[in-house]
């Protein structure tokens, strides 16, 4: 762990979160953000807490404790990786209806979900071939890595899972009671929500990846995994590899699309400018803007190295 300075935790909690204690929650944190190198992505709603912090060992432990006062001890799902660069520029507290935005308000993973199962047990679920195994991440976070012969929704955003589930779950199914149905995201979140959705819509042997992919790399080998490919993360890394280590993926700056080194060689891209999903999606105007923004990038780095060398 030597140089490696900045803890990263992502963590979930589902739990009744008054609309009080989530502003006192919040002025907390920014009064610590005020003292410290704390920064991440932080999102709040009646229905817990959702997001990713980055920070010395000892920030990370003062903010841990407040969650866990906060959430009245329930389980917060951690999963902890390490760098030696921030992976946030700051830190952002968004608060909203829900901690993972399904849309479907009738459905509450506290009080019903499926079966957890941990990445010691995860191989074993998905080579059954009485189960169907789903990934309920985005069509993007799809293409970079995923579990070998996972079903794929590609869906843009976790809305549109509901829909999908509606209009192709049961022709995925032979006979919906028997089947097993495994889920899977990137820390959990979003499966365990899943799962509370298909046990509401009356389906069976339903199960999710207990931590998420993130849990899954931290606890199983390389030479043992199944899956393949990178994870894709929301902050500045793009995606991590089997080692929990950045990947091979960068964003592009124009439309957010993360892409690989290959990507990066076609005709089509322009660092900071477009790449080739978003080539046709933006105006002549538009691009002299991201030209501009990226010359004014490179300029800042130049000078941040001539300092640090001085």
């Amino acid at each position: 762990m030597k140089g490696k300075n900045y803890k990263i935790v992502s963590l979930y909690s589902f739990f009744p979160f008054q609309e009080n204690l989530i502003l006192d929650l919040k002025n907390k944190l920014l009064e610590i953000e005020n003292e410290n190198d704390l920064s991440g992505l932080l999102i709040f709603a009646s229905e817990g807490i959702n997001g990713t912090i980055c920070a010395e060992k000892n920030v990370i432990d003062i903010v841990i404790n407040l969650f866990i006062k906060y959430a009245d001890n329930r389980n917060l799902n951690i999963k902890v990786n390490f760098s030696n660069k921030k992976v946030f520029k700051k830190l952002k507290i968004k608060i909203k209806k829900e901690i993972v935005t399904m849309g479907v308000p009738e459905i509450n993973p506290v009080q019903d979900n499926g079966s957890y199962v941990d990445s010691a047990n995860w191989n074993k679920l998905i080579k059954n071939q009485n189960t169907i195994v789903i990934d309920t991440r985005n069509h993007y976070e799809v293409s970079i890595g995923t579990f070998q012969n996972s079903i794929n929704p590609n869906t843009r955003n976790f809305r549109e899972f509901p829909k999908w589930v509606d209009e192709h779950l049961d022709s995925n199914l032979e006979n919906k009671d028997s089947k097993n149905i495994a889920m899977f995201c990137t820390g959990g979140i979003r499966c365990e929500k899943a799962t509370s959705l298909l046990k509401k819509k009356g389906y069976k042997n339903i199960y999710h990846l207990k931590g998420g992919i993130l849990k899954y790399l931290e606890d199983i080998s390389e030479e043992k995994s199944l899956f393949e490919g990178e994870c894709y993360v929301f902050d500045k890394r793009v995606a991590l590899d089997h080692e929990l280590e950045k990947g091979s993926f960068s964003i592009c700056h124009a439309c957010g699309m993360p892409v690989s080194i290959q990507d990066q060689e076609r005709k089509e891209y322009r660092k900071g400018i477009q790449c080739h999903f978003c080539k046709d999606q933006f105006s002549d105007d538009d691009r002299k803007r991201f030209e501009e923004r990226q010359k004014q990038i490179d300029r800042l780095k130049v000078e941040n190295h001539k300092i640090y060398k001085d």
